[in-house]
């Protein structure tokens, strides 16, 4: 058991942006609710998070060697260790949220229902399905599969960071629709610059593998759009999600930086 423990403690402290739970409480706030109080549901998704980059970096998936700038848990710990500490996190997860997140029942199942749907066949995992089904030849991918990859694998876990802050915190439906939107963009323009980085950084700038997207054949936006396309696209993903903030009544001044940060992460 300690062992599982250590490789838990090994890929959840080694740094990171924690972008997905820094949304989740920001947009918490934006609804007047404390930060604090949906603390529990954005620890959840930072632990699913970790469980994805775990296995997406497996040698049957992305097969990557370093993640954060040390080796990935599988170059660690072993395949089977790293198996078990993602499935791990999965659990771990849905404890918080069902014994420390406070709300009404309602809410607390709402939140539940949108981690369940942003990682299962509509989410993550269906996303990395068909991110290895064009592996190989990601050149030739068209706009609306690689869009459709990037919405499922990297957009619904963000869009959820956002809703369930906006859930917990007690936001009507036109309020969680607006930071839905707002959350979408932002998660595009968080692969596109991923993409980007991949293509134009290197292994110690990023902390994980540079160049592995076109070795792989991967499809990318880089690889669709070219470079500069692919910054174009990017710019406008990020205008897209400020422009969503408009109807929301509050202090969207986080959110809004949190676009800056994410567009120019890298730089």
């Amino acid at each position: 058991m300690q062992s599982l423990v250590e490789a838990m403690r090994y890929s959840m402290l080694g740094g990171g942006k924690r972008v997905r739970p820094t949304l989740c409480m920001e947009v918490a706030g934006v609804f007047g609710a404390e930060p604090g109080l949906v603390l529990p549901s954005a620890a959840a998704i930072e632990l699913i998070h970790t469980y994805s980059l775990i296995h997406d970096d497996l040698p049957a998936m992305d097969d990557d060697d370093f993640r954060r700038g040390r080796p990935t848990a599988h170059k660690k710990y072993g395949e089977a260790m790293a198996i078990l500490a993602g499935d791990a996190f999965f659990g771990e997860a849905l404890t918080l949220i069902t014994v420390h997140q406070k709300g009404s029942n309602e809410q607390v199942l709402e939140v539940v229902r949108e981690l369940a749907g942003s990682t299962g066949v509509n989410g993550m995992v269906g996303g990395q399905v068909i991110d290895m089904d064009q592996t190989g030849r990601g050149g030739d991918a068209d706009t609306e599969t690689l869009r459709m990859i990037h919405t499922y694998k990297t957009g619904a876990l963000i869009k959820s960071s956002a809703r369930i802050g906006a859930v917990i915190a007690g936001a009507g439906e036109e309020e969680q629709a607006a930071v839905s939107e707002y959350a979408m963009e932002l998660g595009l323009c968080f692969q596109i610059v991923d993409d980007v980085l991949n293509a134009t950084s290197t292994r110690e700038v990023l902390g994980k593998s540079a160049g592995s997207d076109a070795e792989q054949g991967k499809a990318t936006f880089v690889g669709v759009y070219g470079l500069d396309g692919a910054k174009r696209e990017a710019d406008e993903a990020a205008g897209k999600a400020i422009r969503a903030l408009e109807t929301v009544e509050g202090d969207t001044s986080g959110l809004h930086d949190l676009v800056l940060f994410v567009r120019h992460r890298g730089h």
